[in-house]
């Protein structure tokens, strides 16, 4: 008879006692490259160990994390000491980490960093190569993988805003050793075999550093940079920066930032005609109401009617104009006479005729000239006596400095 059969989590639980207990995997130091990297909210910390063929699961417990020296990033390589143990639901195994020593850059890195410098050095980079998008694309093929969840996002949202636009899937290989040379050629088969095709965009849904590096291959980014389509980048999410960014013609933080950039919103735009197209109407019916009023001004009907208005208006105006004047001829006529009057009262009081008339005279001299004081005549001088209703001529007897007394006189 065989042995009995044990449970699921016993068999776990069994894993997990040998493993703790191998004087080798108890205490164990793992050197790679760190990937899918996660600060749990609870304070643990989740990653990947990984190297060029095969990854570990690894597990940093909060208490843990405060002796580690230095900031944990992606694509860091690192020695991490530990020991193996199971999880038991799952059924996998991990490196439970307790130390981490830095081990350098990351072989990725390090080749990223290398394989960008290059790149950059030929120009492939440089802003002078880039294209800009078509404001209406009549066709946009998406470079991705005809299965992920980026794909469907991205025709969604374009057919959602616009439903002018074809849309070519090209379906390629967006991971794994097959996946940038499938990539490259479905770039170049689009320049060479669809003409029709207005933008190009090529990428894939977020993923860790090694699930996206298809896009960081020279291969990838060559066949960007050759493209004479415009091509959008749109690798993982915002924080995800690929070689495959630099090179394309516009760098979309995630898929779906692709699609709205790619397309314009045709009911937005119809919204706008439908508003210009009223303007423009309206604009009609003032230029056609403004011809009309012109026209009906050159009507001879209607202009003799505003002629004839005219002229009964300009006519009113003048026999106004003609009886203000009247008015104001009277008023000066009537302040003249008066103004005369008081004249004629001021120089009849001053005339020396009315002087005269009180019995004053005076006398002249030879040549008529006035003579007002004794020093102009000598005994003898003829001189004429001037009185209000005549004259007399007299002869100069005597001449005294003082008034003639009323019997001299």
């Amino acid at each position: 008879m065989g042995r009995s059969a044990v449970k699921v989590r016993q068999l776990n639980q069994y894993v997990g006692r040998i493993l703790k207990t191998d004087p080798i995997l108890s205490d164990v130091s793992v050197i790679g490259e760190i990937s899918n990297l996660k600060f749990h909210s609870s304070g643990h910390v989740y990653f990947s160990l990984k190297d060029d063929y095969a990854r570990v699961g690894c597990f940093l417990a909060a208490p843990n994390l405060e002796y580690i020296k230095g900031p944990l990033e992606e694509g860091m390589e690192v020695i991490a000491t530990g020991y193996i143990s199971v999880y038991e639901r799952g059924g996998s195994y991990s490196l439970n980490v307790q130390d981490i020593e830095s081990g350098g850059i990351g072989q990725l890195a390090a080749r990223f960093e290398e394989l960008k410098k290059k790149l950059s050095a030929e120009g492939i980079f440089d802003p002078e190569h880039k294209k800009e998008l078509p404001t209406f694309p009549e066709k946009i093929a998406i470079v991705t993988s005809p299965t992920g969840a980026a794909v469907q996002d991205v025709m969604k949202i374009i057919t959602g805003r616009n439903d002018y636009v074809d849309i070519l899937v090209y379906p390629v290989l967006v991971q794994g050793p097959a996946a940038p040379a499938d990539i490259a050629k479905a770039i170049d088969d689009i320049n060479e075999n669809h003409r029709d095709v207005d933008i190009i965009i090529t990428g894939r849904g977020g993923g860790s550093a090694e699930e996206l590096w298809a896009f960081n291959e020279e291969v990838v980014v060559r066949s960007i940079f050759r493209s004479t389509i415009p091509v959008i980048s749109a690798v993982g999410h915002e924080t995800d920066v690929t070689l495959s960014d630099f090179a394309a013609d516009v760098r979309a933080e995630t898929p779906t930032a692709a699609a709205q950039m790619a397309v314009p919103d045709t009911s937005e735009i119809r919204a706008l005609i439908d508003e210009m197209n009223e303007d423009l109407l309206e604009d009609m019916r003032y230029r056609v109401e403004s011809c009309q009023s012109r026209l009906e001004s050159l009507d001879p009907v209607a202009f003799a009617a505003g002629l004839t208005m005219r002229m009964n208006y300009e006519q009113i105006h003048l026999e106004d104009t003609i009886e203000q004047m009247g008015y104001d001829m009277t008023s000066l006529l009537d302040s003249t006479r008066s103004d005369m009057e008081l004249f004629r009262e001021i120089i009849e009081t001053a005339s020396p005729f009315r002087i005269l008339g009180q019995g004053y005279s005076y006398i002249r001299g030879k040549g008529g000239k006035i003579i007002r004081s004794v020093s102009e005549v000598s005994p003898g001088d003829m001189v004429s006596i001037q009185m209000s209703d005549g004259s007399a001529i007299s002869e100069i007897k005597e001449i005294s400095d003082t008034e003639p007394t009323d019997k001299e006189v």
